[in-house]
């Protein structure tokens, strides 16, 4: 069998699975978000944080216990990460301490979903701060995005109303019955197959083949690696990420942790649908993201296998820097997908990827990370370029935009607008900033197009919440663990904000009825039309800088 054909069955496989799952998990979603009725479980939690469970939320005073929660959250792991020489369950040789600069980059690298690591996992940090801090904030950073698109899309499918629903409902529910029992029947498919599950230090000795002695690392490695794929979050427990053995260690593993990390997002749409009483909206919505997902995915595979470097040619593909375990077809799936979904896992180097590979994978997260996304910011996201897309269709046609049967006035139209605009402000001026400095330039591994992209990698992955790494820049330096934890905490509190906002002012329309004028929101046009706005408005904003680092590389 090729290595084209084995990429297309993997891929295939992949769309398989993620169509099957798409209406149970949906639908589950739904029943998760809507019933009133709380657990016992959940009133327990809700009497301890003080909370109200039958008490609505205006935008503002759910934009407010956002805030909150996350602040909390980025003080304890902060204060966590600097005492943890302290606590139990520390290697014998755990590295270099954090600084207060590199705790403050990774507290607030997993409590905004971005996982972004300037250390190595297995020698730096204890057990237990994986496990207490890291994996804990891998589950409620990602229940706080599914919280904010519950929120937004109660935007649409409520009619003159000026709450949002419960944060702190929304937050439980999404935590205790999403992701706490998806995750469990993941990590023991992945103790199965191979992933490592203990509390052993670095004291395991093995004899290798050649007759000399090896110290294994252990960890709590399974728990973390299904919540890090299926909440989208990407922090590896080792330095090699989804490339080292322990965290992935077979072909069919590979192929689970892409499928964990899309498919919550892939099915949220449905989620969507079923919220505002037409489905056939929601599959718009997971037609947008398919089409963008495959065509992304299409493209990667084929810069890796059919790149036209002298070594490539010689030997069939771009293999440097990929598993061979993996391959390379499978390896550039993994990369789409991850950057595709603000995932950030990695099974192989991204710097060694081809020029064009490179750019597609930094194009991917520029996007915004709505093919799907991450778990409920692709979905808020995406629909909010659905509003822009009716505004540009409306703009065409002479008549205020509809969507929902919600008017996209002004006020809409400008909430949007700003949303769409945070992330290439903090991505490019983060770059230039880089660039222009001469001591921030001696981080670069490369210099010329390569070096460039090095660091608009960087800030792209950061103000995107992405989390990946291109390689090649040290970023554990005091400047750049403080511009990128900046990138990473705006880039993803700001967007939020504005969601909020916007969805506050669509729940307090009233609904408009249809007329012979309004643009059909369900039809493969406005499939189309959608994507085509995404990548022009994205292709618009960042084409320059990616013509002078990854195109100029790849057109050399």
């Amino acid at each position: 069998m090729s290595t084209t054909t084995a990429g297309l069955l993997f891929v295939a496989a992949l769309v398989i699975a993620l169509a099957l799952v798409h209406v149970p998990l949906g639908d589950y979603m739904y029943r998760v978000y809507t019933r009133t009725g709380h657990s016992r479980v959940e009133r327990g939690i809700y009497r301890i944080i003080g909370a109200d469970p039958d008490r609505g939320q205006t935008w503002g005073g759910y934009a407010r216990s956002v805030l909150a929660f996350s602040a909390i959250s980025v003080i304890f792991l902060f204060v966590l990460l600097l005492v943890q020489d302290k606590l139990p369950l520390v290697p014998a040789d755990p590295g270099t301490p954090m600084t207060a600069a590199l705790a403050w980059n990774t507290a607030v690298s997993f409590v905004t979903n971005t996982n972004w690591q300037n250390y190595a996992g297995e020698s730096t940090l204890g057990h237990l701060v994986q496990a207490a801090g890291l994996s804990v904030q891998n589950f409620v950073s990602a229940a706080v995005g599914m919280a904010v698109a519950m929120a937004f899309v109660r935007g649409f499918a409520r009619s003159r109303a000026g709450e949002l629903g419960n944060f702190w409902v929304d937050l439980v529910r999404g935590t205790l019955r999403i992701l706490l029992p998806i995750a469990g029947v993941a990590a023991v498919v992945l103790i199965v197959g191979g992933v490592v599950q203990n509390f052993h230090l670095h004291d395991q000795v093995a004899t290798t083949l050649g007759g000399a002695t090896q110290t294994l690392p252990g960890g709590p490695v399974a728990g973390q690696e299904a919540i890090k794929n299926l909440g989208t979050n990407g922090g590896g427990f080792f330095n090699a990420n989804a490339a080292h053995p322990f965290e992935n260690p077979v072909a069919w593993t590979n192929w689970l942790e892409i499928f964990l990390l899309m498919v919550i997002a892939f099915s949220l749409p449905r989620t969507f649908g079923r919220m505002v009483n037409s489905p056939k909206h929601g599959f718009a919505i997971t037609a947008v993201m398919t089409v963008l997902a495959l065509i992304s995915i299409g493209l990667v595979n084929l810069f890796q296998l059919r790149h036209h470097g002298t070594v490539p040619a010689a030997v069939g593909a771009a293999s440097e820097g990929v598993e061979q375990r993996f391959g390379v077809a499978n390896s550039a799936t993994f990369a789409a997908a991850t950057t595709l979904t603000s995932t950030g896992a990695v099974d192989s180097a991204h710097d060694s990827y081809t020029g064009l590979g490179g750019m597609m994978l930094m194009f991917d997260m520029q996007l915004g990370e709505v093919a799907p996304g991450g778990v409920g910011s692709g979905l808020y996201g995406m629909l909010i370029l659905a509003v822009i897309t009716v505004f540009v269709a409306g703009l065409m046609v002479g008549r205020t935009p509809e969507y929902l049967g919600k008017k996209i006035t002004p006020r809409e139209i400008k909430l949007a607008a700003g949303y769409f605009l945070v992330t290439p402000v903090i991505v490019l001026t983060g770059t230039a900033a880089a660039m222009a400095l001469p001591g921030q330039r001696a981080s670069m591994l490369n210099s010329g197009p390569h070096g460039l992209s090095e660091v608009l990698y960087a800030f792209t992955s950061a103000g995107n919440n992405n989390g990946s790494a291109f390689g090649g820049l040290t970023g554990n330096t005091e400047w750049f663990n403080t511009a990128l934890g900046l990138a990473m905490l705006f880039g993803r509190f700001l967007p939020m904000i504005l969601a909020l906002a916007l969805a506050g002012a669509l729940a307090r329309q009233g609904a408009a009825p249809v007329s012979e004028g309004t643009l059909p929101t369900h039809r493969p046009q406005f499939v189309g039309l959608v994507v085509g706005v995404t990548v022009i408005l994205v292709a618009l904003t960042f084409l320059p800088a990616l013509a002078l680092g990854p195109l100029a590389e790849g057109l050399h």
